[in-house]
């Protein structure tokens, strides 16, 4: 019996130090362990596909903006005015007139039908009165159809970080490829995005801010710079490129590392595919979502010790995210939202 329990314990055991390790291994990397932070008025509104990601983005987890459910109002978009149609009863309007002007005639001496030159004048009055209400019926319903915005899907293209665009459904990129100016950071894109078509139209529905080239490099270096900040632990780095949201949850999971004794290394991080999901402007602040295929090396290694507990250091996998990035009044951005694709 003793054996048996000794047996029984030392698979518990080794049960527990896998499952460990499995939630390590899918808590490594910075996002790595679910989708947080806040994207203004659309932080609970699923980003629209894109050819780096053409499934649902993993809906926001941890958030300072409260969850409002699906009444929330995009920005942008006025809350809807319904218009309560006007009643003609007895006790308002014209009714009320009609008693009134009875009432006068009443107090006149005339009687209550005199002020109204008798009943059949008050037939008369109450049919016209009756034609015209049809009328104006008619007319407020024709010009309200007229106002009513038709709800068509986006068309036109997303500007790619790829250097080409994202057609609609059914639709062609358009003309131009991939420009000759080199990745978008320059860096870790190389050749294989491209820059961005000088040339393109800026008519993109899903672009309300204008996102240019130097907005993709910044989004690029934000990729790769904040990896190694994590992997530095460089906490006060952190701060400067990240909205405080994001710093704190960031912050958190460092402490959480250095308390289960681990450290996160994450080096050599590329950026190999990223399409502009949207960009739209809240007041002064503006928003940007961008879905990033990277490949980078991952790995969790012993605090003390130094020795690889998950992970292949010689060997780069690769992921799928979408970043949302925050601007205040024209100045940096910095990272404000990490979904998972």
């Amino acid at each position: 019996m003793m054996k048996l329990a000794s047996r029984r314990s030392r698979v518990m055991v080794a049960l527990a130090a896998a499952l460990v390790l499995a939630g390590s291994a899918a808590e490594a990397r910075v996002g790595g362990r679910g989708s947080f932070g806040s994207r203004g008025g659309r932080t609970y509104t699923p980003p629209p596909a894109t050819r780096t990601a053409p499934e649902a983005a993993a809906p926001i987890q941890r958030s300072q903006i409260p969850n409002q459910g699906p009444n929330l109002n995009r920005p942008g978009t006025p809350a809807p005015n319904v218009a309560q149609p006007r009643r003609f009863g007895f006790g308002t309007g014209l009714m009320a007139g009609l008693f009134g002007a009875g009432l006068l005639g009443l107090l006149m001496g005339n009687g209550f039908f005199g002020g109204l030159a008798g009943l059949a004048s008050i037939m008369g009055l109450l049919l016209q009165i009756g034609l015209i209400v049809l009328l104006i019926s008619f007319a407020m319903k024709w010009f309200r159809r007229r106002q009513e915005p038709s709800y068509a899907g986006p068309q036109g293209h997303q500007q790619s970080m790829a250097g080409g665009s994202v057609p609609p459904a059914g639709g062609r990129p358009m003309g131009g490829g991939l420009g000759g100016i080199g990745g978008l950071g320059g860096g870790a894109l190389g050749g294989a995005l491209g820059g961005l078509n000088q040339s393109r139209r800026r008519t993109e529905v899903r672009d309300e801010v204008g996102i240019g080239e130097k907005d993709y490099a910044a989004f690029e270096r934000s990729l790769v710079e904040l990896q190694d900040a994590y992997s530095r632990q460089d906490i006060e780095k952190l701060w400067t490129m990240a909205t405080p949201e994001m710093a704190g949850y960031i912050q958190e999971e460092l402490n959480d590392n250095n308390a289960r004794g681990v450290v996160n290394k994450v080096t050599d991080v590329r950026l190999l595919q990223g399409d502009l999901s949207e960009a739209w402007r809240e007041g002064t602040t503006e928003y940007a979502t961008v879905a990033m295929r990277f490949s980078l090396i991952d790995i969790l290694t012993d605090k003390a010790t130094g020795r690889v507990l998950e992970g292949d250091p010689s060997k780069p996998e690769q992921a799928t995210e979408l970043w949302t990035f925050r601007r205040d009044q024209g100045g940096p951005w910095k990272i404000s939202a990490i979904q998972q694709a």
